[in-house]
């Protein structure tokens, strides 16, 4: 029969040798609470193995006029774990075969919003684009966030660029 110290120090030890297991397994899952707000949805998930995005759908059928931005609908809304965020970004695919994009370049869906994501397309084409309920429309990303905290200073450090703005590095 083990005595208290050393049944405290093999749990211990247990606990410390899976919280290390957890914290060294960069592809374990953060989990987010997500809630369904239309009937039959098809959840966000990866296409494959590699994918850093999950691709979310439309919950509608609409037409994309040339030129034309909507708000579309994608029928989830998610609790988010602190430190997280998510960023909604366009699919490439539909961005080069149709010219439709996420008009604000990549949406971001803070920790504390429990709303409907919804994602902003525009039609860059000069053709009117379909989209029928359950299309693919975007992509999410979760990532951790990161806080500023700024440090007053006088003098900014020195580097070989400097100042340099648009098109100082000559890169054409």
């Amino acid at each position: 029969m083990l005595n208290n110290d050393v049944l405290r120090q093999t749990i211990d030890y247990e606990i410390s040798k899976r919280m290390d297991t957890l914290l060294d397994n960069k592809n374990a899952p953060i989990f987010v609470k997500v809630k369904p707000l239309v009937d039959d949805l098809e959840l966000p998930k990866y296409e494959t193995m590699g994918s850093a995005g999950m691709d979310v759908r439309s919950t509608e059928d609409l037409i994309l006029k040339a030129g034309e931005r909507k708000l579309v609908k994608t029928g989830i809304s998610v609790k988010i774990p602190s430190g997280y965020h998510i960023d909604v970004r366009a699919r490439s695919g539909l961005a080069l075969k149709h010219g439709i994009t996420v008009l604000n370049g990549v949406g971001t869906v803070d920790e504390d919003f429990t709303g409907e994501i919804g994602v902003i397309l525009i039609n860059h084409s000069n053709i009117d684009f379909e989209i029928k309920k359950g299309d693919r429309i975007a992509q999410i990303v979760l990532l951790k966030t990161q806080r500023i905290e700024w440090q007053y200073v006088n003098e900014l450090p020195t580097t070989d660029r400097g100042s340099g703005g648009f098109n100082s590095t000559g890169v054409k």
